[in-house]
């Protein structure tokens, strides 16, 4: 890739809308954490040796597994905060200037449920650190966020219907809480248990993402549809159903696509055998995304040059990209212009 290319991806304007907030801790940074929570006679910190060694799994359940042993290190307000900094130093570094940004509450109330018992505001205190976090990114680094509160789909319905309704109490006080989604293992469990919790969800103003047609076939992506979701996580699986594809066209129903995310977990044989070209070419709302960085060794930086360098997206094609990330986002229609308009005089 010439350095001309290059410098053109780190200015052009772009919003990230497929970012798990677990999933950008690097090693160094979970060392860090390890050695403020794994304390006491009976823990020992993890060495950097160790921590890297993590992310270095062989498919989807592998990764599942690391993405799990890296969350229970964000114990309180304070690691996450940490977290969520990092995260947007990573993001400004890269020409990111919005975000929105998945945390996994799910996975917070379910695998801390003893503490939970004792501490029932401790999500809330958890989110005072993130929204600090937060505040400092677009005051110093002029990055703006969302966020997304993730529910687990695999952890039952109960589970996920109460990080929703959580997302729903807390969205009144704070505006940045901007939607829910549904991650997790698909091959478990998919969208229609999780029906009437989206109907209510949007009844209480929050934007509807759904994780689909990851490790599933295209069925789960219809289903995605079918119960309100307005942004599609991978839908991967589409490509291999021709009424899908056109179906998504016609609604332009944003895609936020993680090519290199589907290659590390196995989904998808190498970037170059990832559809992102065919949807690109056939019409519809494509976003390219980074999942979870630390994990996957690439960020949407460079996801956008491996779309350039391996697909062939020249700088009309890159900018069309960044213009779609835009365009799918939950930003208000100023806000959207704004960026546009600073896309399309960037040469």
């Amino acid at each position: 890739m010439s350095d001309e290319v290059y410098d053109f991806i780190r200015r052009l304007p772009k919003a990230e809308l497929h970012l798990h907030l677990e999933g950008t801790i690097e090693p160094a940074t979970l060392v860090e954490l390890s050695e403020r929570v794994d304390v006491g006679p009976d823990a020992e910190p993890m060495t950097l040796e160790a921590a890297e060694s993590l992310y270095q799994y062989k498919d989807f359940s592998g990764f599942l597994n690391a993405f799990k042993t890296v969350t229970r290190r964000l114990r309180g307000p304070a690691e996450y905060e940490l977290a969520a900094w990092r995260m947007l130093e990573q993001l400004a570094a890269q020409g990111v200037v919005h975000a929105e940004v998945y945390i996994s509450v799910g996975v917070v109330y379910f695998w801390r449920k003893e503490e939970d018992a004792l501490d029932p505001q401790l999500f809330e205190k958890i989110f005072a650190g993130l929204e600090r976090a937060r505040e400092r990114g677009e005051r110093e680094l002029g990055v703006t966020l969302y966020w997304i509160f993730d529910a687990v789909r695999h952890f039952s319905v109960p589970e996920a219907e109460r990080v929703f309704r959580l997302a729903a109490r807390m969205k009144q006080e704070y505006p940045s809480i901007i939607g829910i989604g549904l991650g997790g293992d698909e091959r478990m469990t998919g969208s229609e248990p999780f029906r009437a919790m989206y109907a209510e969800a949007a009844e209480a103003g929050l934007r509807l993402t759904n994780h689909a047609g990851e490790t599933t076939g295209p069925e789960a992506i219809w289903e995605a549809l079918s119960i309100g979701s307005e942004r599609l996580g991978h839908a991967l699986s589409a490509i291999d159903d021709a009424a899908l594809v056109e179906e998504l066209r016609v609604r332009q129903t944003p895609l936020e696509l993680n090519p290199s995310s589907n290659v590390r977990t196995g989904v998808c044989g190498s970037f170059s055998d990832h559809p992102l070209r065919q949807y690109f070419d056939a019409g519809l709302m494509v976003t390219i995304n980074s999942d979870d960085p630390a994990f996957f060794g690439s960020n949407v930086e460079n996801e956008y040059r491996l779309a350039h360098a391996l697909h062939g997206f020249g700088p009309n094609d890159l900018k069309r990209l960044a213009s779609n990330s835009f365009r799918a986002s939950f930003l208000p229609k100023a806000a959207k212009e704004h960026w546009l308009a600073q896309i399309e005089s960037l040469h």
